[in-house]
């Protein structure tokens, strides 16, 4: 087998650049793990530079085609390719509770789930790479006052410093994508314990950014809040307004007045 089809399905666009390829793989620090998991390697542009660090590199691959080219080209992934789907599968299980770093050139049309599986798992994770389209890397690296400063920034950045680091374009893929790329680097805070509920921090975030253009007092109002609690001058900004902080300030002065 030479080559791999493309499936559409599956938001596959192959990498073909080889140095993007290393510098994808070079923004993993190696720092507080010693096992690395790719998702959607394909023909494995970038796994041959995973498999050149010191650190045992696993690869996820729901696409039958390409585990059975990883397979004949890779033989250092014998017994390390997962041929699951990463969204419904057990990490910790798989990993036995060891720290991971995860990375790859991530299927566009599955990104953005692909983050909260991998927020779910940040006690496991502590830190994240990879290419995604350029308005989703952007979007998660954004800070408080901006367009498109939303629900993916505010929650992603109340756990990983987040840096947007250089942008791809589109025609060292096989077959283009219609918009630019944009890699990212995801490092876990070192308290990433949250001062508040994790449940009633993301309801928050999400019911305010629902309503972007409305005040807080406004947007939130499903949250059945107390009037004395709806006086606080927080409540007369948007959501855009606050940061991650705020956020997390805002979920504890709603937990405590609920009690």
């Amino acid at each position: 087998m030479n080559q791999v089809r493309a499936k559409k399905h599956l938001g596959q666009h192959f990498l073909t650049d080889e140095s993007i390829a290393r510098r994808i793989g070079d923004t993993l620090t190696l720092q507080g793990y010693d096992t690395l998991l790719e998702i959607g390697p394909g023909m494995g542009v970038l796994t041959k530079y995973l498999l050149e660090k010191d650190t045992e590199t696993y690869v996820v691959e729901i696409d039958t085609e390409s585990v059975a080219y990883l397979e004949a080209h890779y033989p250092k992934l014998h017994g390390k390719i997962l041929a699951k789907d990463f969204l419904k599968y057990d990490f910790y299980k798989e990993f036995q509770g060891k720290p991971f770093a995860i990375t790859g050139n991530f299927p566009y049309n599955i990104s953005t789930q692909i983050v909260f599986k991998m927020l779910e798992m940040r006690d496991r994770v502590p830190e994240f790479s990879g290419m995604f389209q350029k308005e989703v890397a952007e979007r998660i690296c954004e800070k408080k006052g901006s367009k498109t400063y939303g629900i993916l920034s505010v929650l992603v950045q109340a756990f990983y410093d987040a840096e947007y680091l250089f942008t791809v374009d589109e025609t060292v893929f096989n077959p283009p994508p219609k918009v630019k790329s944009g890699v990212l680097r995801l490092t876990r805070k070192p308290n990433y314990q949250l001062a508040c509920s994790e449940k009633m921090l993301f309801n928050v975030v999400k019911t305010a950014f629902n309503q972007r253009r409305k005040t807080l007092r406004n947007s939130l109002k499903s949250l059945n809040l107390s009037d004395s609690l709806r006086e606080d001058s927080v409540f007369d900004l948007r959501p855009e307004q606050l940061s991650t902080e705020d956020f997390i300030e805002l979920t504890r002065k709603i937990e405590a007045y609920a009690v």
